[in-house]
Parts: C-alpha cells; sequence; structure tokens
C-alpha cells in the first residue's frame, strides 16, 4: 500500500511513517517545511519528500491513502484537491491503530507532563526485559536512538497525546489506541487553542478511560485532584495509584514502596521529583505486562533520559548548557526546581534560564502571570519574546532585575555569555529549535564576547 503522509514532518507523523515504512509500505509524504532533523531521518528510511502541499503532487498518480497530520486545516490546497476528487483519506491515529496496533498489547502513557519521558522509561524497561517492545514516542530516547520502533512483540508502548487528531476529528488522539494499560501521569489546563477549560480536557481523559478492558489495568496519579474528577465519572477497569502512601511511593532516598511494602531502591542518573514519579508510574505499568518491579530498578539504572530533557548540550568556559522541552509553567517550575535540587551540593552554582514561550498556549498569554513563580528558582531569567502578542518584560516584572527580555535573539545570546561565569548552568527551555540558541551560547561562552547595550 501506499501512503501519502500530508505533515510528515512532525514528531508523531513521523514515527507513524517510519512504522509504517518498516511494516512493508511505500510511505511519501509533504510538509511546510521539510528541514533536518526529521526529514534526514526519514530520507535514510527511503521515503521521499516534498515541499509545501501544492496540489502537482497527485500528478504521478494518487496514493492508496492520505495520512493526514493535524497540523493540515480546511483550505490547504492538497487537502481540499484530494477532498474533490474524493480519494480516501485518516488521520495519523486512526490509520496506526487500525494497522499496527490491533491485537497488540498497548501500554499508553497520558498525561500533561512527563509522557515523553515516562513512555522511554516504560520502553527500555520492556525492552531490558526481553520483551523487545514496538513503540512510538514523542521524543528520541537515548537508549534506543530512534522515536519509533516496529516489533513483532506483542506488546507496544505509545506516547498517549491529548492534542487533537485531526480537522475532521476532534478527538484526543489517544482515544484511538485501545490501550490494555493505560498511565495517567497528571492533568491539568494545556492546549488552549483547541480546549476551553480543564473540564473539556477532563473529559477527553474519561473518553480515554472508556476504552481500556476490564482486565486491563488504570495506573494513576493519585495526588491528581483533576485526575480523581476524571474517575468519578466511571471506570470499569483496575486501578493502581502511584504518588499515594497506600500505592506506589517513593521517598527523598530512592526507596520504593507498594502498599507500604518495600520494593527496592532507584539508583540512577535522572534528576527531580517529577522523574521519580515518572518512574514510579512506569514500574507500576511494567508489572501489569508481567516484568517483576526488580527487574525494573536494574533496566532504570541504565536509563540514558530523553534527548531534550535536561539534555546536557555542551560545556564553555566552565559553564554547562542543557537543552529541555519545558514550556508549561508547571514543567518550567519542575525543571528549575529539578536543576537547583541537583545543584544543592555545589555551593555558588547559579541558575540563568533562557525561555522561549512558543507553545500554542503559552503564545496566547493565558498563563504569563505564572511565569515568575515558575522561575523563582533561577538566579537570572532571559526570555525570548519575538512575534509575542505579549511583552514579556511585563509578566516577568516580578523577578526584578534578575528578569531580561529581548526580541532579538543575538541580543539575548551576547547578554547571557556576559552574565554567566565558571561553574554556571545555562539552562535554555523551549519546545521548539530556538533558532540554534544551544549552539550559539557555547560559541559566545567560548569566544568571551560581551553584550551589547541593553535591550
Amino acid at each position: 500500500m501506499h501512503l501519502h503522509i500530508l505533515g510528515i514532518c512532525g514528531t508523531f507523523m513521523g514515527g507513524v511513517a517510519a512504522l509504517a515504512k518498516a511494516a512493508g509500505h511505500t510511505v511519501t509524504g509533504c510538509d511546510a517545511n521539510v528541514y533536518p532533523p526529521m526529514s534526514t531521518q526519514l530520507e535514510a528510511l527511503g521515503i521521499a519528500l516534498t515541499e509545501g502541499y501544492d496540489p502537482a503532487q497527485l500528478r504521478a498518480g494518487p496514493a492508496d491513502i492520505y495520512v493526514i497530520g493535524n497540523v493540515i486545516t480546511r483550505g490547504n490546497p492538497l487537502m481540499e484537491e484530494i477532498m474533490n476528487r474524493g480519494l480516501p483519506y485518516v488521520s495519523g491515529p486512526d490509520w496506526l491503530a487500525r494497522n499496527l496496533l490491533a491485537g497488540k498489547w498497548v501500554l499508553a502513557v497520558a498525561g500533561t507532563h512527563g509522557k515523553t519521558t515516562t513512555s522511554a522509561m516504560l520502553a527500555w524497561i520492556l525492552e531490558c526485559a526481553g520483551l523487545e517492545p514496538g513503540f512510538l514516542i514523542g521524543g528520541v530516547p537515548v537508549d534506543f536512538g530512534v522515536s519509533a520502533r516496529r516489533s513483532e512483540s506483542n506488546f507496544f508502548v505509545i506516547e498517549g497525546d491529548e492534542y487533537d487528531t485531526a480537522f475532521f476529528d476532534k478527538r484526543s488522539k489517544f482515544v484511538h489506541y485501545r490501550p490494555r494499560t493505560a498511565v495517567l501521569n497528571n492533568l491539568e489546563y494545556d492546549h488552549a487553542d483547541i480546549f476551553p477549560d480543564l473540564a473539556a480536557i477532563e473529559t477527553q481523559f474519561h473518553h480515554l478511560v472508556r476504552t481500556v478492558p476490564g482486565q486491563g489495568l488504570l495506573v494513576v496519579n493519585g495526588a491528581e485532584a483533576s485526575l480523581a474528577r476524571v474517575l468519578e465519572r466511571g471506570a470499569w477497569t483496575p486501578v493502581e495509584y502511584f504518588n499515594t502512601a497506600g500505592g506506589w511511593a517513593i521517598d527523598e532516598k530512592n526507596a520504593i514502596t507498594l502498599a507500604g511494602k518495600a520494593q527496592g531502591v532507584l539508583a540512577w542518573s535522572q534528576l527531580g521529583r517529577h522523574n521519580q514519579l515518572n518512574a514510579l508510574a512506569a514500574i507500576a505499568a511494567a508489572r501489569h505486562a508481567g516484568v517483576p518491579p526488580a527487574v525494573s530498578l536494574r533496566a532504570l539504572a541504565g536509563f540514558q533520559g530523553v534527548k531534550r530533557r535536561m539534555e546536557v548540550r555542551g560545556t564553555a568556559a566552565g559553564v554547562t548548557v542543557y537543552d529541555d522541552f519545558a514550556h508549561h509553567p508547571t514543567a518550567i517550575a519542575t525543571t528549575v526546581g529539578g536543576l537547583r535540587a541537583a545543584l544543592a551540593t555545589a555551593p555558588g552554582a547559579r541558575i540563568l534560564a533562557v525561555l522561549e514561550p512558543r507553545s500554542n498556549t503559552m503564545k496566547l498569554g493565558l498563563m504569563k502571570a505564572q511565569l515568575p513563580a515558575a522561575l523563582a528558582e533561577a538566579d537570572f531569567v532571559f526570555c525570548y519574546g519575538n512575534k509575542l502578542g505579549w511583552n514579556p518584560a511585563d509578566a516577568l516584572l516580578p523577578l526584578g532585575e534578575r528578569a531580561r527580555a529581548f526580541d532579538d535573539l543575538a541580543q539575548l545570546v551576547a547578554a547571557v555569555a556576559a552574565r554567566a561565569r565558571p561553574g554556571d548552568h545555562v539552562l535554555v527551555m523551549s519546545n521548539g529549535g530556538f533558532g540554534g540558541v544551544h549552539a550559539r551560547l557555547l560559541d559566545a561562552l567560548a569566544a568571551g564576547r560581551s553584550a551589547p547595550a541593553a535591550a
């Protein structure tokens, strides 16, 4: 079968493309922005890519089916031509569910935060247990080096995204996956461009709960009031809680218990309370698939994390530069707090937070008032506010002289390099490419550049 994928360079759709190719299908695709690293990854798989959405792509003959990413809207010229010709089309999650997930033991990880890392942990645990899972993750686990893998195994780990499926299917992606094991990691308001309020997202999470069979398992963060409300609407599946004294719990020394009974100690290199909870969820989900906690703990001891999750991009002039995907105030606070805790034994070490508010929710400015508190544990804050509909300098006023906002990326880079000193930690947070700021910062630090006039 020939699949032509619209919006192929997104992380999810690129993963679908890789899985379809591995399954023996002919795969081509197009996107408005065909650029590395996804373009090179796909081309290395023999997947031909077209820049843009010109209907002329159909002249070579129609594909058997068109797989539509959720970035595609009505009015897209190629989509309009597909519809006018009556050609078959389907969403990415629907195609994946029908063609690759059917009959599998699907383990889905849902939540506002931690989906990618928890999915990567879970896949790695199953791998180390010899189960060789397939997976589709919204990031690149360092241990695997790829975001998606097809496998003949009965097990498939998938990141359960609550974002909408397609312009013709406004349900969350995860309702298509029919998991046997579902992790509900946490839930708060996000995606303000498609959800009017938290209750609307809770409804989507309950749609997911409705799809888990009675012989399955819900692994739920017991400290989340929002998830309690979801389950109050009805649950037909056993529930196993974590982050509670009566369920899976972990203390400050990484000792893990289940219903008060010791399960072992987590010895690993990951930072922060959030990663402790991610680990609990992964261990509980793996146990449902038959993996004993002791095996999970051995696997996590070697877990190397996920690219763009507190990933060290380099050190220059004694300053360490990190890349992190945090873009929601809660994730920002968690990331900064995790790094601060890790630096507790390094007196004088400072955190220079470099933030790009880039997600649709952040661009709308609905959470700008939460930013000062989220960044409170940083010593200095540098915010890139280019093309925002609100003024980050105003939003960050509570931080006083610790915070500066810039519309020019070169000025921001120079200001950070001028402020940094040996032993500092520069924490870059964005869900986009941020203009290659990581390499620019490392170059500026190495060159000892100074800042221009204040922006």
